[in-house]
This record gives structure tokens, sequence and C-alpha cells, in this order.
């Protein structure tokens, strides 16, 4: 497999699995012992290894989340707890997920290895979210912990290529979150307002944003060679499925 190829073939499992660990109830529970919403938890859980930054500079490192949404969970969190509390605590369930979810995988540890080689490969240019959490140190912990550890990691590169990709393409966030699978429910969830652009004219746009997403990712997954790259996508569809069952 070429890099854009594994890149392209890898995204939907590192995706669902770079954020599973959010939706599960032992993480919300986290949030309501630190005194937070969930919403503040994942906003501040995401973009708090940048630090004690503003409301705006978090929604323009998001950049698929609203301006006033994001504001909403970055400020609500910040009056009760520091951004930094937050995104380690964030990190911990994330580790706590991965050890009680991906520990009994097969070759759990080799996934590990394979995610931390494209993690370590990648180019953070103009991913702040991903290069402040790259810089972050981390600590030995079980296979299962550095596997979700790491698809975390991996998710926020997607995600950093991916809004680069889309303002190249010459796409709005908001619109390339309507052109995307969910659409205008999307949108809402990202807590953008309506009314909506129409979607029609944005499809085409959004499919070359796609596109030039993987060539932006493909140097992580080319320091791993075809073979490599190939037994990844493998281990990540079992990783994904493992997970459903």
């Amino acid at each position: 497999m070429t890099p854009e190829q594994v890149a392209a073939a890898s995204k939907p499992a590192v995706l669902a699995l770079g954020e599973a660990y959010g939706r599960c109830p032992t993480t919300l529970r986290r949030a309501r012992l630190l005194g937070i919403s969930g919403w503040a938890f994942y906003v501040t859980g995401r973009a708090g290894a940048l630090g004690d930054v503003r409301a705006e500079t978090v929604a323009a490192a998001l950049g698929f989340i609203a301006p006033d949404a994001v504001a909403d969970g970055w400020d609500g969190a910040s009056r009760t707890v520091r951004p930094s509390e937050v995104a380690a605590a964030s990190l911990a369930e994330c580790c706590r997920w991965g050890e009680d979810r991906l520990a009994a995988l097969p070759r759990v540890d080799r996934l590990a290895t394979l995610v931390e080689r494209a993690v370590a490969a990648a180019d953070a240019s103009a991913m702040p979210l991903f290069a402040a959490w790259r810089a972050v140190p981390s600590e030995p912990g079980s296979p299962g912990a550095r596997a979700a550890a790491g698809l975390r990691l991996l998710r926020e590169h997607f995600t950093g290529a991916h809004l680069v990709a889309v303002r190249a393409c010459g796409m709005t966030p908001l619109e390339a979150v309507l052109a995307g699978p969910e659409g205008e429910s999307g949108a809402m969830a990202c807590g953008w307002p309506p009314p909506y652009p129409p979607v029609g004219p944005l499809v085409r746009r959004r499919l070359w944003a796609e596109a030039v997403t993987d060539r932006l990712v493909a140097p992580a997954f080319a320091a791993l060679g075809p073979a490599d790259g190939a037994e990844l996508v493998e281990l990540l569809a079992e990783a994904r499925a493992h997970t459903q069952g």
C-alpha cells in the first residue's frame, strides 16, 4: 500500500477509535467529579494542552466547532479548573479506556508500536493541537493504554490535516461539516445555528478536501513502509471490530 492508501484506509478506524473513550460513562463521570459539564470536559480535554489561552484561540485550533460553542465549554471549565488539569484527566481516561477495551486485543502491542511510529513521523506544521499533545511527555503504560493514547494523537493529526485541507479547498469549517455524512445534524451538534447554505455545491469540494487530507497525513505512514502500513490497516480494523462487539 502507498502512504496515501494507508491514510485513506485507516482514517475511519482512527477517527472512531481515537474518540471512543469520550463516550464512555466512566469518562463522563470524571467530568462531574471535576465539577464541569460533559461538553466543557470535551472541549477543554482536547484543547487544554494549549495552556491558558483565550477561547478564540481554542476555536481557531478546533476549527469545526462553532466559536460560541467553544467559548461555552472552554470558559465554563476555566471558571472551575485549569485547562491543563482537564487535559490531564482526559488523557488519563483515554488510557484507562485503552486498558479496559484494548488489552485483550490480539497483537495490541504491535498496534501500539505502529501507531506510535506514525505519530512520531507525522508533520505537525499548521496543526497546533496535534503538536501540543505530541509534546506532552508520555508515561510507560500497558499496550492497550499506549494504543489508545496513540490513536487519540493520530486522530488529532487527521483532524488538523482536514482543517488545513478544507480551508485550502476554499470551504469554511461549517460548509465542510454540512457536506459531511451527518449534514445539518452534524452542524447542530457542533454548535452551528441555522440557517445553513445549500449543500449541493459543497460535496465535490469536500471530496477534494478528503483527498488533500490523505496527502497531508501520508508522510506519517510513509515511515512505516508498505508492509507495516498494510498491517496497521488490518490491526485497526480488528481493533474497531473488537470495541464494537
